[in-house]
């Protein structure tokens, strides 16, 4: 079973610099799946007739971790499909079979942008700081009974030098273990 399962929604991986160096470093930590969901619905189409199997994914799991690129003050367009397919299949129409399953499990974000930590601020550049630029996920994992985490937040991802990016990686790699270690099932802990 996998006890972190960290979907990565970004629309070319081939192409992100710093996306492509969180999942390495993550997909190396034991008891964690890296999905890479652009390549495993490359046209976004499928998805909908797959939200079985990501719903049962998403229930095997103990942690869940969104991982992706913020566009325009926004998550990539197929993780707003995956949401659209998977959660509203669900929490709307198999809310006590599936749904129901998700109560209680620990949840957060990993997201890079583009600008400035300093942009992300009240009058900042971009108007607003991050967590209220991530409000409506922090909605939706309410929504889903979902237990809210700190994000784990890369800003200036394209301005990062390689040194930088990889001590980058390395922070998220320590973050997600301490997360993981922080968020043990109530039989772990026992």
């Amino acid at each position: 079973m996998t006890q972190t399962l960290i979907l990565l929604f970004h629309p070319d991986l081939s192409r992100s610099r710093a996306n492509a160096a969180l999942a390495r470093v993550a997909a190396r930590l034991p008891g964690t799946e890296v999905v890479d969901m652009q390549a495993r619905f490359p046209d976004g189409l499928d998805m909908a007739r797959d939200a079985e199997a990501e719903a049962a994914r998403l229930i095997a799991a103990e942690r869940l971790v969104l991982q992706f690129p913020l566009h325009w003050y926004a998550p990539p367009p197929l993780l707003q499909s995956w949401q659209a397919a998977v959660l509203t299949r669900m929490m709307y129409l198999l809310s006590d079979t599936e749904g129901a399953r998700l109560a209680g499990k620990p949840f957060r974000l990993a997201v890079t942008t583009g600008g400035t930590a300093d942009a992300y601020r009240n009058g900042g550049r971009n108007l607003f700081p991050i967590t209220e630029i991530l409000a409506p996920l922090r909605a939706t994992a309410n929504r889903c009974g979902l237990t809210w985490s700190r994000p784990f937040v890369l800003h200036d991802a394209d301005g990062l030098s390689e040194g930088q990016l990889e001590a980058a990686a390395r922070n998220y790699a320590a973050d997600l273990t301490a997360w993981q270690a922080e968020s043990l099932p109530v039989s772990a802990e026992a």
